[in-house]
């Protein structure tokens, strides 16, 4: 069975595309065949051109349509014959759910659902916690001040609660994308390894812990010691 890692964290800059690209390295230079799915792919990949189309049209997307796109990338996987995927920033989707104005009650829900298409997959979450007020400030150093502004109007447009309509504001809407995030995964049994301030640790030592973690699901055919 393919092993699903979807990599999320606590907030952007926290380190999740640097660290699916160490992953993803690794893994291969393990000997084991890899799909990078990289976090813009969602809008390229074929087995979401339907959410690519309704999110171009209006900037939403129906959950039926989320759930058989997901339901054609596992088909994808099994034909595949990848023994990884490695997805940035992918599933459980709960920040899209947000951002689109759903609750908790209908997020609980279409994770039960998302959970039985996943089923034919061995799934781990990997989540990288930290301050996310540290980790915008290092996405801003890293995209310019102007990232910080297009970011905090992008949620400022969306119907998330609490609202957003400063970087002090985004903070405390992340905190709540977080809890709501890890809550549902974690009602729902998903594999589970968090990587605590993430955001203080280099990227290298962000590998290891996350390498150390994965080693239930990857077994021998990886060392560990990077």
């Amino acid at each position: 069975m393919t092993v699903l890692i979807t990599v999320w964290g606590a907030s952007p800059g926290v380190g999740k595309s640097t660290l699916c690209d160490g992953l993803s390295r690794w893994l291969a230079g393990a000997g084991l065949r890899v799909d990078h799915f990289r976090e813009e792919e969602i809008l390229t990949r074929p087995q979401f051109a339907a959410v690519a189309a309704e999110f171009t049209a209006d900037g939403t997307v129906r959950l039926p349509t989320l759930l058989a796109a997901t339901a054609r990338f596992v088909d994808a996987v099994a034909a595949s014959g990848d023994d990884v995927v490695v997805a940035d920033a992918l599933m459980p989707y709960v920040p899209t759910l947000l951002a689109m104005g759903h609750g908790e009650e209908t997020i609980d829900a279409f994770m039960a659902d998302l959970t039985e298409v996943l089923a034919r997959v061995q799934l781990v979450m990997v989540f990288l916690d930290g301050n996310a007020g540290s980790a915008l400030s290092r996405a801003a150093t890293r995209e310019g001040e102007q990232w910080l502004d297009w970011y905090v109007g992008k949620l400022a447009g969306y119907e998330v609660s609490p609202p957003v309509t400063d970087v002090a504001s985004a903070v405390q809407y992340l905190l709540r994308e977080r809890a709501v995030t890890l809550g549902a995964v974690r009602r729902k049994g998903w594999s589970l390894v968090v990587i605590e301030r993430a955001d203080e640790l280099p990227p290298d030592g962000v590998l290891q812990v996350a390498q150390r973690g994965l080693t239930p699901w990857l077994g021998e055919q990886t060392d560990t010691r990077g």
